[in-house]
């Protein structure tokens, strides 16, 4: 996908996400994150907003730290939340394609690693706002939902925080089948270490839809299918929480 794809889909997340959240109410309980209420979910992504705009308008290049606020409430904090994405989606456009500031995934670019990344945080968190609601959920596509697999995979549990180990080596698939996307995760008691394709044996395959496959790892859903030793999808569930 494209960086302006991705500037699109942000821009659209953003705004389903301020529509449920208002309609759940700040109050309402967040079935997808139990420790958490609306609130706690709009100020903790409000705050992921402005801290991403800050290295895009002031060009920082070392990590600051992610401070969230303890107010505004109720529709105020709606408010706060629209505004704070909107000011991280006009920080994204107006940014040039030669930005240079900190990012802490690989990337072709921060200006496309900031944009991709706040894409799948806020899809992500659309969802657990639509969740407290009730109601279908937006739908994700297939092709989103397989990039923000890989940035999982291939992104996130390859640093060295990743807890997805093993004390033996372990093979485990992770094949969507609407987007024939295969990944192999090799565990070990070392970082995972993922790569694209099926590559030898597997111990087990975590498979289905991209866009449920997407939602599962993230721990927002069941998985749709398990074969093989279902003690590495338990696994999975019980330490990839990033």
């Amino acid at each position: 996908m494209e960086t302006a794809e991705f500037l699109r889909a942000l821009r659209t997340e953003g705004e389903l996400l301020a529509a449920a959240a208002e309609q759940a109410g700040t109050d309402a309980k967040v079935p997808t994150c139990p420790r958490w209420q609306v609130g706690d979910l709009l100020r903790h992504t409000g705050a992921v907003h402005r801290w991403a705009a800050s290295y895009l308008v002031e060009r920082h290049t070392e990590r600051l730290p992610l401070t969230e606020p303890t107010g505004p409430d109720g529709a105020e904090l709606v408010a706060w939340y629209r505004d704070s994405h909107r000011r991280l989606v006009d920080a994204l456009a107006s940014a040039p394609a030669d930005l240079d500031c900190w990012a802490f995934l690989p990337a072709p670019s921060p200006l496309a690693f900031w944009t991709r990344r706040q894409a799948h945080e806020t899809t992500v968190h659309r969802f657990d706002a639509e969740s407290a609601r009730g109601g279908e959920p937006t739908a994700v596509s297939p092709l989103f939902a397989t990039d923000g697999i890989d940035e999982l995979l291939r992104g996130f549990h390859a640093r060295p925080r990743s807890r997805v180990r093993t004390p033996e080596p372990r093979v485990l698939r992770v094949r969507t089948d609407d987007t024939d996307a295969v990944w192999t995760v090799r565990l070990s008691p070392e970082p995972p270490v993922t790569e694209r394709g099926a590559s030898g044996e597997a111990e087990c395959e975590l498979s289905g839809p991209a866009a449920q496959l997407y939602l599962a790892l993230w721990n927002r859903a069941p998985l749709p299918s398990v074969t093989g030793d279902p003690a590495l999808a338990d696994l999975w569930r019980e330490t990839s929480a990033i």
